[in-house]
């Protein structure tokens, strides 16, 4: 337990300071941290591996993509971020703080420009770039918009509210408080990265979905530590 309140500690100040940080500047990104411990426990679900490590300083929880990590075996989570009283609905318990990363010699390497959330392919054995972008109907009223129209029109569409229909590619939860979600709707080009539509969302959601997102559109975000992109949908919510 002496890990875990330390690591609690120093991340809930962190996450304060976030979160009265004024709207018009991007939120600090919690510094990464690596834990290595004894595999306690191990608990599966659709796209993510929870375990309960045993570490010098303590027991802890952490998250890593869906890997196969046996109970008994030594294991190290690298580029972690605490997360304060997470709730997965997978497994229908509240961590009181979790660590979420990388499981260490699994990390992928992002491509330039697709920012939070593309690190980690969630379809096994498959990128981004190799989905297949099946046609999604393109959602009603004036605010609607498909994925190339917001990303190659996103000068315009600055700071203004989009409605989006399209397939959901890619669903990383719980990282610096959001859920970040890739959209595709088969319009825009894989060359130019005007096919893929990053969201941020409290909203859940799985790889595969057709969902109508609802949200604003943001330019030239950066979060530090790396992930910055030209543009976002920030605040989705699904409708």
């Amino acid at each position: 337990m002496k890990a875990l309140l330390a690591i609690c500690m120093i991340f809930s100040s962190t996450f304060v300071w976030a979160a009265e940080t004024p709207a018009a500047m991007p939120p600090a990104a919690a510094p990464a941290m690596s834990v290595t411990g004894k595999v306690l426990e191990v608990k599966n679900v659709e796209s993510y591996t929870y375990v309960r490590l045993g570490t010098k300083g303590g027991e802890l929880w952490a998250a890593v993509m869906k890997a196969p990590i046996k109970k008994g075996s030594t294991v190290t989570v690298e580029n972690g971020v605490v997360m304060n009283n997470f709730e997965s609905k997978s497994l229908k318990k509240t961590f009181p703080a979790i660590l979420f990363g990388t499981l260490a010699g699994t990390a992928a390497v992002a491509p330039s420009g697709y920012g939070m959330g593309t690190a980690y392919p969630l379809l096994p054995g498959k990128k981004l770039e190799s989905i297949n972008d099946t046609p999604v109907a393109k959602a009603g009223g004036a605010d609607a918009r498909t994925v190339a129209e917001i990303t190659t029109g996103s000068a315009e569409l600055k700071d203004k509210t989009v409605v989006v229909h399209a397939k959901v590619v890619k669903f990383n939860g719980g990282i610096m408080g959001k859920n970040w979600i890739h959209l595709r709707d088969g319009s825009g080009s894989a060359a130019d990265g005007t096919n893929d539509l990053l969201v941020t969302s409290l909203s859940e959601t799985k790889v595969g979905d057709i969902v109508t997102v609802k949200g604003t559109v943001r330019t030239d975000k950066d979060f530090g530590s790396g992930y910055a992109y030209k543009v976002l949908v920030e605040d989705g919510k699904l409708q």
